[in-house]
Parts: C-alpha cells; sequence; structure tokens
C-alpha cells in the first residue's frame, strides 16, 4: 500500500508516476473523499475535546447536583453524536482503505517506462544456445517418450493443468528441488522455512493479492456450518507465509537483513492465461517453486534484490541452461512491485526464452499492510522495513527446460552434472 501522506501531499506526481503503469488514478474521487475524511475527523476531535471537557466539570461539581443536571444532559448528547460521528468516519475509512488496496506500487525511478514486455530491458544473456542437427522437440514429448508424464490420469482425477510425474521424472524433479534448497542455504546463507499453505484473508491482503486478484486463488469451503467457506485460502507462492512471518513485528537494526527460503506448492487459477505459456509444465493450476524472500532496512533493499536476483541465477549457471535477465518496464511489473527482474530460461522447441523467475523490490508497499518494522539505530525511531522476494526458481519450468535442452538424437534426455553426481547416484539419463 502506498504512504497516504504520499497520495494527500504529492497527488499529482504519484499519480503521474502510476501512469506510467498504465494505472489511471482517481484524483477527484480520492480528494472528495479525503476532504470528507478530515472534516469527519475534525468535528470528531472537537466534540470529543467537549465531550471530556465537560465531563471534568462534571466530575469537579458531582456535589451540587442542581448546577449540573443541564451539563449530563449536554454531555449524553454529544456522546450519542460521537458516536454517529465515529461510525461515520469508519465508513469512510473503509472506504479510503478498499480504494487505496488497489492502487499499485510506485515504479523506482530506475525502471524504464513502457506498456508491456516488449518494453523491457534486456541486461545480459548467459550460456551457449545449442544448435540441433535433428528436429527438437518440447518437453511434453519428450516426457511421453519415455512415459514421465501422466497428464491423462491428472485430467481424470483433478482436471486439466495438473500432471502425474512417474519414476525417474519424479526423481529428477525431486532433485532440482533439493538442489536449490541445498545452494541457497548452505551457500547463499537463507533458514530454510517450512510453512503453511492455507492462509486466512489478512496474510493475502497483507502481501497485495487481495483484493486485488481475488479471482485468481484457490479458496477453501468446509463442511461445517459455523464456518464460512472461504476462510482458508491455498497460497498462491511462499511469498505469502514468508512475509506475514514478520506481521506486527520490530526488528533490530542489526539483525538484518534476514533471508529465508521455502519449497512449496503453489496454487493458482490462472485464469487470463492461454496459448503457448499453458502447454505441459509452463503454467499449472498446481506446481512447486523454491521461493526466495528477505527483508531489509530502505538503504539496502536495491542492494537486497540484486543479490538476491543473482542467487536465483546461480541455480541456472549450475544447470548450465541458456538464460537472459530482464529489467521490467513499468507497465510489465506485478502489481506489489517497485522494480523486478525477469529471469527467462531458454526453450529450443519454441525458439525463445520463457519466464523462469521474478525478482522484485517491494519497498514498504507490504510493510506497511502488515506493519513490519524495525528500531532505526541513528534515530531509535520505528521505520517501515522492506521486502524482496522472487523464485530461486519454478521446479517444473527449470525441469521443462532441462529436459529440452539437455535432449539428444537418439532419444536420450541427458542429466545436468551437478545432479547426476549429487543427487542421482551418477544416473547419467533419463530413458
Amino acid at each position: 500500500m502506498i504512504n497516504p501522506y504520499l497520495l494527500r501531499h504529492q497527488i499529482d506526481i504519484i499519480s503521474k508516476k502510476l501512469e506510467t503503469r498504465g494505472f489511471i488514478l482517481d484524483k477527484k474521487y480520492l480528494f472528495l473523499i479525503e476532504k470528507k475524511r478530515k472534516e469527519l475527523q475534525i468535528d470528531f476531535e472537537n466534540l470529543r475535546h467537549k465531550y471530556k471537557k465537560l465531563s471534568q466539570i462534571i466530575g469537579k461539581n458531582k456535589n451540587i447536583q442542581t448546577s449540573i443536571i443541564d451539563l449530563k444532559k449536554q454531555v449524553l448528547k454529544i456522546k450519542e453524536i460521537l458516536k454517529i460521528k465515529n461510525n461515520e468516519l469508519k465508513k469512510i475509512k473503509k472506504k479510503i482503505k478498499k480504494f487505496t488496496s488497489l492502487i499499485p506500487n510506485i515504479p523506482d525511478s530506475t525502471v524504464p517506462i513502457g506498456n508491456n514486455y516488449i518494453n523491457n530491458l534486456k541486461i545480459k544473456s548467459w550460456g551457449k544456445i545449442k544448435k540441433y542437427n535433428f528436429n527438437v522437440q518440447d518437453h511434453i514429448e519428450l516426457g511421453k517418450k519415455i512415459n514421465g508424464f501422466d497428464w491423462f490420469s491428472a485430467s481424470e482425477m483433478s482436471g486439466a493443468r495438473f500432471v502425474i510425474m512417474k519414476n525417474k521424472m519424479a526423481l529428477l524433479y525431486r532433485a532440482i528441488g533439493q538442489l536449490m534448497l541445498d545452494v541457497h542455504t548452505m551457500e547463499h546463507g537463507y533458514i530454510e522455512m517450512n510453512i503453511p499453505y492455507l492462509v486466512n484473508k489478512n496474510s493475502m491482503y497483507g502481501t497485495g493479492q487481495l483484493p486485488k486478484f481475488k479471482e485468481e486463488l484457490f479458496y477453501v469451503s468446509t463442511i461445517n456450518k459455523n464456518q464460512k467457506n472461504d476462510k482458508y485460502i491455498l497460497i498462491p507462492t511462499a511469498e505469502v507465509p514468508l512475509t506475514n512471518l514478520f506481521r506486527n513485528m520490530t526488528i533490530k537494526e542489526n539483525d538484518l537483513p534476514i533471508k529465508l527460503t521455502a519449497y512449496s506448492p503453489c496454487f493458482r487459477s490462472e485464469n487470463l492465461s492461454y496459448g503457448k505459456d499453458t502447454r505441459g509444465l509452463i503454467r499449472l493450476h498446481q506446481f512447486d517453486k523454491v521461493e526466495l524472500f528477505q527483508i531489509t532496512n530502505p538503504e539496502n533493499s536495491m542492494f537486497c534484490l540484486e543479490q538476491l536476483t543473482l542467487h536465483a541465477e546461480k541455480i541456472l549457471k549450475l544447470l548450465k541452461l541458456p538464460y537472459r535477465k530482464m529489467l521490467l518496464c513499468t507497465g510489465d511489473m506485478g502489481f506489489a512491485a517497485t522494480k523486478s527482474y525477469d529471469l527467462e530460461v531458454w526453450f529450443p522447441s519454441q525458439n525463445t526464452y520463457r519466464e523462469i523467475s521474478s525478482c522484485s523490490n517491494m519497498s514498504d508497499f507490504q510493510t506497511r499492510r502488515i506493519q513490519a518494522k524495525y528500531y532505526q539505530n541513528k534515530t531509535n525511531k520505528k521505520i517501515l522495513l522492506h521486502t524482496i522476494n522472487g523464485s530461486g526458481l519454478a521446479i517444473g519450468r527449470t525441469l521443462a527446460a532441462i529436459l529440452e535442452n539437455y535432449q539428444n538424437s537418439n532419444g536420450l534426455i541427458e542429466i545436468p552434472e551437478i545432479l547426476s553426481q549429487k543427487y542421482l547416484n551418477g544416473m547419467k539419463f533419463l530413458n
């Protein structure tokens, strides 16, 4: 959520920055609703001051009953008006919260301005793209050849965009996730967390999924008539529980940054997705991901973004998968992000790069919602923290990229050396 002070005092500047994201801020509505809130707030405070003053007078003269009867009547009347004003104030604040909760984060000054992915800026590319002397196949065909995927059974029991992995494919999938966790905890200094996969609405609101993306979530209902049917929501990413660990917390500055990682399933309805991006393992309703998360002070958050992105890149380098790093433009960033990098891995079957990780600095957008702060040493004041997160990596997409980039003309799929040696007992091929 954007700092309310900026919306009140720098509305024109903020509005212009949001326009670069394709978001048109209704300044007139915000002005009118804020004006109404301010008027109500002043009325309420003045009445409360009068109420307290008269109550003190009554308290001092309680033994002189005849002289305070009228005052008591006046106090009771003010009390009733205060109740009405307070309810009106709560309603107007609720309207403001609803309105402002749908405003995206302000883009950082270093973010290129643009409408969509075409305007993203390539920072670098890494790895050599192989040239094949045979017709390359996509990961769906390759998985079918070695009997590693069972799409039919998954569809029968769950529906479209689910998969069952079998035998060596399942083993390779597990090894990929283990590699990621080991590298991030042993080399990069992240603390591994095991987190809930079901969270409440407050947690989703805290990270910006609600109310903006309410139609993209899976809600869990129960048969208990005394419970609401949408009490729990399946997490779309481990970012949600990891961020909410710091709700209403104040951390010592010397303990920053805090770095966490978690392996978890992620659940997304993906209602707006279609085309090539939905084939096979690219965009499932349920997929696994290793999440990277850092929370730090504002001065270090951009450094932490660069660091976290490098940590995600390290996995691609270890697996020797060609990729490129893209700085997202204003119109292509996620709702809560102030700056984002996408890592895109090469898919030979499509002759293009596809996103495998998105790493973002959320600034204080999320911490304002969850009230996560730190004690600033030089001022001894409580300051809002900054959150940074990213995929390190999406495991299904990593598997798909391995299958396609490591395919051979004889139908065998080579296993990356680091996985073969450390996690698969020397197994060199999938067949």
